[in-house]
Formats: structure tokens, C-alpha cells, sequence
């Protein structure tokens, strides 16, 4: 999971500068009336739709805008109706890349994607193209604040996790979908301060690329998540240690 995790630092860079920008708002906003929508309004009684909640309040979205984006979605208004599609892809070399995306313009989403792939010197796929290199996977990430990394491992292999980053900063335990809330309870109520935690698609290998091509693909990634449409971007390249320490910084 080492290569996920050189990911990880580098979206929540990313995702830094976007909250400074407010970009990350439309997004988040829709990941939660997608949520609402399929699942209710009742936090309590829909797992996807607190995770995105969550990821609201990481990134200090007011709360007047969280429930706004609720109502929208069970109020039973006209409103937004978003689509969720996944689109696949190769970035240069032949990276395998999975975009998930939530529209309610399937031909515009379509269009802009497929662009922003031929630009980057990648290209479109069909379904199911790439999709068989990812693999599901909740992530949650704590703080290394002092604690023993091993301690937490311990705790999170006991409850049920299938793979713990401690060399990562913060630490990243690695679940099955369906485990993720009932691991990060499990964490926090044996006292583990939990950072964050979301359900993610993961390489099941990652490939080498030389630096020049994972400058390209690491452009052609951003490239995708600036589209408004764009919830999410898996790939499964290696980023080369210089260029991790060049873009991490």
C-alpha cells in the first residue's frame, strides 16, 4: 500500500489549496445530495452520507451549506439529479486510471474527460478496461502525534483491518468497505484519535514509470480533478522518490 500512500500526501496537499480556493465546495456538496439522495437524509442510518458530512466539515463547509445540500436532495424538489458514471482511461505509458464522476450532464462530462485525456497524451477507454487493476478499500488515517505505530496497528489488525501504512504520515489503515465503520469505532473507542476516513479505490499493483512520465500522468490527475464533475482519480503508476519529494515538497 506504499504507493497509495505517496498519493495520499500529495491529494491532501492538493486538497489544501483547493479548500483556499473554495473549489473543494461544489464537489463535496454534491458528494453529499448524492448521498442523501440514494440513501436518506438521516446521517445516522446512512454511512455514505455522514463520510461525506465528515469530508464536508475536514474542509470547513458551513453547516447552512451542508444542509442545504441535504434538502436539495430529499426534499423532493426538481433540483439537481446527478448521475454517477466511472470512466476509464491510460495516461502516458499506459497508466491505468479510473475516474468517478457525478453529473447531471452525461454527453458535457463525457466530452471534457475524454479532452482533458487526448491533451495529456492518454486516452479514453471502454468500460471495464481498467477497472479490474483497482480494488475497493476504506482508508483511515490517524495522526502519528507521539503514538507507538505499532500499538495502532495491533488495534487495528485486532478490530478487523486488512493492512496498516506505519512508515506513512499520518498512519493509514487500510479496511474492507464494509469493515471501515466498524473499524474506526472500534479505534475510537480504544482511545486512537481517528483523522479521517472515506471509502477509496486502490491499486492492486502499481506499475514503474520513469520521471518524465509520472510528471505527465501526476498533471493529467490534476488536470481531471479541477473538472467540477470529477469526484475522484485512481491511478496505478509508482511516483518516483525525486519526483514525490519535488511535489510533495
Amino acid at each position: 500500500m506504499s504507493g497509495h500512500s505517496k498519493w495520499s500526501q500529495i491529494k491532501r496537499q492538493k486538497g489544501a489549496n483547493d479548500v483556499k480556493r473554495g473549489a473543494v465546495f461544489t464537489k463535496v456538496a454534491r458528494e453529499i445530495t448524492v448521498a442523501a439522495r440514494q440513501g436518506g437524509g438521516d446521517p445516522d442510518a446512512n454511512f455514505r452520507l455522514r463520510l461525506a458530512m465528515e469530508k464536508a466539515r475536514a474542509v470547513n463547509m458551513p453547516a447552512d451549506n451542508i444542509k442545504r445540500a441535504i434538502d436539495k436532495a430529499v426534499g423532493g424538489g426538481e433540483g439537481e439529479q446527478y448521475e454517477e458514471i466511472t470512466y476509464e482511461g491510460y495516461g502516458p505509458g499506459g497508466v491505468a486510471i479510473l475516474v468517478e464522476a457525478a453529473t447531471d450532464n452525461r454527453n458535457r462530462t463525457a466530452a471534457e474527460v475524454r479532452s482533458v485525456f487526448a491533451k495529456a497524451g492518454g486516452q479514453l477507454a471502454g468500460a471495464g478496461a481498467v477497472a479490474w487493476q483497482f480494488e475497493p478499500r476504506g482508508v483511515i488515517t490517524v495522526a502519528r502525534d507521539g503514538s507507538d505505530p505499532d500499538d495502532i496497528a495491533l488495534a487495528a489488525i485486532d478490530a478487523g483491518a486488512v493492512d496498516v501504512d506505519t512508515e506513512s504520515d499520518p498512519l493509514e489503515i487500510y479496511t474492507e468497505p464494509g469493515g471501515l465503520e466498524d473499524i474506526r469505532k472500534s479505534l475510537e473507542a480504544s482511545g486512537v484519535v481517528v483523522d479521517s476516513s472515506e471509502a477509496t479505490m486502490i491499486a492492486k499493483q502499481t506499475v514503474p514509470v520513469d520521471a518524465d512520465r509520472a510528471r505527465q500522468n501526476l498533471r493529467l490527475v490534476e488536470h481531471l480533478e479541477d473538472l467540477d464533475d470529477v469526484q475522484r482519480v485512481s491511478a496505478n503508476f509508482d511516483i518516483p522518490e525525486d519526483v514525490f519529494a519535488e511535489v510533495a515538497g
